[in-house]
């Protein structure tokens, strides 16, 4: 399956599935995962990109451990909301997940997630090599919170 919106995805899960938050990186793929009650992001151990059939195999072991039924996957806007060549990159990364599995894609506007979750990581007094290794899962819980908090409104409206 493809892209769907945020606003299709509260139909789609099952009971205990969970939803996964993705920032896909050049070097590294960050994983953070929801509670069951869909409230709560959690960082995962981040993925080291290899290539792209490696990286799916990796992406899709690690999803299935966590039951998740949907991925909210940062797209990477330019300032100005434009798309440049990572955006593009992301949505042929989904592009390409969609023909090797039937889980839907949330693409969510990730600008800023690395700077806030390096703000936090700086805040806990993480240690810069620590930083490097955690940011990417750090990313993809604001990420995925920002989503979680989305569909949360959605269900009160």
């Amino acid at each position: 399956m493809a892209a769907i919106a945020i606003e299709d995805l509260g139909e789609r899960l099952l009971p205990g599935q969970t939803i996964a938050g993705i920032d896909l990186g050049t070097k590294t793929i960050g994983i953070a995962v929801s509670d069951l009650s869909l409230r709560l992001a959690s960082p995962r151990p981040m993925i080291k990109r290899q290539k792209f059939t490696l990286d799916a195999i990796a992406l899709m072991a690690a999803l299935q451990r966590d039951r998740v039924g949907a991925a909210v996957i940062g797209l990477p806007v330019n300032m100005d909301g434009s798309e440049g060549p990572r955006a593009q990159s992301t949505r042929a990364f989904v592009r390409s997940m969609a023909e090797k599995s039937d889980l839907p894609f949330v693409f969510w506007d990730e600008r800023l997630s690395t700077v806030a979750a390096e703000r936090a990581l700086i805040e806990m007094d993480v240690s810069r090599k620590k930083r490097k290794e955690r940011i990417d899962s750090a990313a993809a819980s604001f990420i995925l919170q920002g989503a979680l908090d989305r569909l949360a409104g959605l269900r009160r409206s």
